[in-house]
């Protein structure tokens, strides 16, 4: 979602501030400056500055490389040694803050694409790896460190984030076994006018259940929901996405406890739904000023490509937590003509006033 609720002036601010750190960070590195700005993560930044929600700008005197070959900048020796005391939570913290406090640049630049041009770009990225190396696409697993060896079967959907970019969803086979299936997220922006792949994590992998391979979702929870998460300095209100945030990890907890599986008595029928998570829809709406909210989502039938059920949450703002208080079906496919639609068991306006949440 995008920030419209903070002041324009604010905005405004935010905006020169950030197109002024760009200028910076992009600025020809000094003559003491140990590493290339162009080889370093955060254009520069101290890492652990931005763990802390914090700007600050370096000469990359001081440096540390992960596992992974990415270099990351600190403005002073206590700075790293403070950082490595917990590498992977701090990382974390400094991308997160990353991601919320770029929203602006980020969702003027998306004006000028789509979700189709990011799938577009992510199908020439993939297609170009699997030409170099003989119709195989390597990934390495953060994981376990394994370089798996993965064929491409297309993109699943795209996932479109004002302020924060694209997501699209690919699906991949092993390519010694077609049973182990992954679903690997893109996280597309666009930058300099042009769109760029920002990062490319596992969402979901295999995983051995009673004698057959499912996939299950990696934790801690997929990072295309980042900006639920509160940090330091962020300006923007993103209750929505705190809504959202909460509904997908209820639907994480649910699945984790059924072998991947998120498993719903319906209601009125009193069957067991076998569902895996598709999407939340937006806008989530808030049905009072008592911090009370509603979410629609999209789940499919395990097992088929297009029995969709639309499911509601309802979600409370319990000191400053949000916590999932119901789940109720809205729409039940139907096969009607030959395809399945969604039919309704009840409307919005039987659920009373609400208005929606940016």
């Amino acid at each position: 979602m995008t920030p419209r609720n903070v002041p324009a002036p604010c905005r405004a601010a935010l905006y020169a501030a950030l197109v002024a750190l760009l200028a910076h960070a992009n600025a020809a590195p000094a003559a003491e400056t140990a590493t290339p700005a162009a080889q370093v993560q955060f254009g520069g930044q101290c890492v652990e500055g931005l763990a802390e929600g914090h700007h600050v700008m370096t000469d990359c005197a001081t440096t540390w490389t992960d596992k992974a070959g990415k270099t990351y900048c600190f403005s002073s020796d206590a700075a790293k040694k403070s950082f490595l005391e917990h590498p992977d939570e701090n990382l974390k913290r400094a991308q997160d803050f990353i991601a919320a406090s770029s929203v602006e640049s980020t969702e003027k630049g998306m004006e000028d694409f789509t979700g189709s041009d990011a799938e577009e770009l992510v199908k020439a990225s993939v297609a170009a790896k699997l030409k170099a190396n003989n119709g195989i696409f390597p990934f390495d697993d953060p994981l376990n460190g394994e370089q798996l060896k993965l064929s491409f079967d297309g993109v699943d959907f795209t996932r479109t984030i004002d302020g924060y970019g694209y997501f699209p969803d690919v699906k991949f086979h092993d390519s010694t076994n077609p049973d182990k299936n992954y679903l690997i997220d893109f996280w597309v922006v666009p930058v300099s006018g042009q769109l760029q792949i920002q990062e490319t994590r596992i969402y979901k992998a295999p995983l051995m259940v009673d004698g057959k391979w499912t996939k299950w979702a990696r934790e801690p929870v997929p990072w295309w929901w980042i900006p639920a998460s509160e940090h330091p300095g962020k300006v923007a209100n993103k209750r929505g996405w705190e809504v959202m945030s909460a509904v997908e990890q209820n639907a994480t907890d649910v699945s984790s406890k059924n072998n991947g599986v998120f498993k719903l008595k319906d209601d009125k029928t009193g069957k067991e739904l076998t569902l895996e998570f598709i999407d939340t829809h937006q806008p989530v709406r808030q049905l009072d000023d008592s911090g009370h909210y509603f979410a629609c989502t999209d789940f499919r039938v395990v097992g088929t490509k297009d029995q969709i059920y639309d499911i509601d949450f309802w979600v409370t703002d319990k000191d400053g937590k949000m916590s999932v208080d119901q789940v109720k079906v809205h729409k039940v496919p139907e096969l009607k003509d030959g395809q399945w639609v969604q039919v309704p068991r009840y409307e919005w306006k039987d659920l009373g006033s609400s208005h929606v949440v940016p």
